[in-house]
């Protein structure tokens, strides 16, 4: 998709908010529903032409008596998700009355797959509904989503003589346009970068810092991605990216296999939304998150061991809630946050009100001892982990130098293999004349 379309149909979706929302809801609420109404209507749309598959299937499987249905039905409708209810959003167009239109939305919604439900419960959407309904806001909300100008389906909308008139889009394509819309409403709400996402360049960074040392040694197969505090998924998305960019430069096969956890429940959602549209549908569903799920005192992924590893942890947050659901500190027993040294255990569990340190602990103990590259790791740290506030005893002590030198040195390898392979590309760039003098 060409930027010119990309930027019209980001401009016209945001545009829905302010036409329909406006007065309704709070600006900061305004994402709540119009990222699950954009995920909704792509997903209509790309299951639209086996819609009849589908309910042939699903009648066939009921008569039968076969409960387990979900691989079937997603075999009918030839994705990762379907929906069994009668209606797409089409049908919804019309309806006599705001109740009958919020009873057929609502069994619309109930038609979905597991997937798609778990990314509905997390963004709270069925909670806006009745707010949408009362206000004669549900009808337009849905038109304005199937209007005529834009066009959310993978396939192409031709115009009477057979000419395009707006082109399919792709997984990839909706995608980026979603991921646009993500970045405005964080800019519109003022969120900080590093609450729920991390800047591009910053991730891209720590993407070339784990791949482009070893660039040369990657081998064709797969390879396990991990990140244990998720936000939106950026740093998967990219690292996934640099990795088969690499790959392909070096001629090999590569299958990247994605894993992550967030406690958010709206940030989740956004990140598996994010992976269903793109069509990765088995990497949505490694991906598991919501209120229940802190990766410190709930472990989604214990007896995995990941090839590369990427994180932003929250800073200067507390865990004390993670913490004594865990069992308090003498009463924690879970073995990613202990060390053997001199066949004493200590503990690398931090002080209360800061948990960052526990993401490299968690991170460190998923580790590849069986691969060739051994696994790599980025983490984002504003440093505090590393500086003692207080004079230790000897236990303590050698607990935190275990800590400290683990942090610093996978950080100082990181950046010295790095900055060596970009001095080694700058050197082989450089037979040509200089013709300015190189910065930075």
């Amino acid at each position: 998709m060409d930027q010119t379309s990309h930027n019209k149909i980001v401009s016209f979706i945001w545009g829905i908010a302010d036409d329909v929302l406006r007065d309704l809801f709070k600006r900061g609420k305004y994402p709540d529903v119009i990222l699950p109404m954009f995920v909704l209507r792509r997903l209509d749309a790309v299951l639209e032409p086996t819609k009849k598959a589908v309910m042939d299937t699903r009648e066939m499987l009921d008569k039968a008596g076969i409960t387990e249905q979900r691989e079937a039905l997603c075999q009918a409708a030839g994705q990762a998700f379907y929906n069994t209810s009668k209606f797409t959003l089409r049908d919804l167009k019309s309806r006599a009355s705001q109740q009958q239109l919020k009873a057929d939305f609502e069994a619309y919604l109930d038609g979905f797959s597991p997937n798609v439900q778990d990314i509905l419960e997390n963004f709270k959407f069925r909670n806006q509904i009745s707010t949408l309904s009362k206000a004669d806001a549900l009808g337009t909300l849905i038109n304005k989503f199937l209007d005529s100008e834009i066009n959310l389906s993978p396939n192409p909308v031709l115009n009477n003589d057979g000419s395009v008139k707006h082109p399919g889009m792709d997984n990839h394509s909706m995608g980026t346009v979603f991921e646009e819309l993500v970045r405005k409403f964080n800019e519109e709400n003022n969120e900080e970068a590093g609450e729920h996402w991390t800047p591009r360049d910053a991730v891209k960074l720590m993407a070339n810092l784990i791949f482009l040392p070893i660039a040369n040694t990657i081998q064709s197969g797969s390879y396990l991605l991990y990140d244990g505090a998720l936000g939106t998924g950026g740093m998967l998305t990219v690292a996934e990216e640099t990795l088969q960019e690499l790959a392909d430069i070096h001629r090999k096969q590569v299958t990247p296999h994605l894993y992550g956890q967030e406690i958010n429940p709206e940030t989740y959602a956004i990140c598996k939304a994010d992976m269903i549209l793109k069509g990765e549908g088995q990497n949505a569903d490694r991906i598991v998150g919501g209120a229940e799920w802190s990766t410190l005192s709930h472990d989604a992924f214990p007896s995995l061991e990941f090839d590369f590893m990427l994180s932003n942890p929250p800073y200067g947050k507390s865990w004390k809630k993670d913490l004594e659901t865990m069992g308090g500190k003498d009463g924690m027993r879970d073995p990613r946050f202990k060390v053997m040294h001199d066949g004493a255990e200590l503990s690398l569990v931090p002080r209360s009100s800061d948990g960052q340190m526990l993401f490299l602990a968690n991170m460190a103990s998923k580790m590849n001892h069986n691969s060739p590259l051994g696994s790599r790791i980025a983490e984002v740290h504003n440093g505090s982990p590393l500086h003692r506030r207080r004079r230790p005893g000897r236990k303590q002590h050698t607990a935190l130098a275990h800590r400290e030198r683990l942090a610093r040195s996978h950080c100082r390898s990181s950046a010295e293999s790095f900055l060596q392979h970009r001095h080694r590309h700058i050197h082989m760039g450089a037979q040509q004349p200089q013709t300015e003098t190189p910065q930075g």
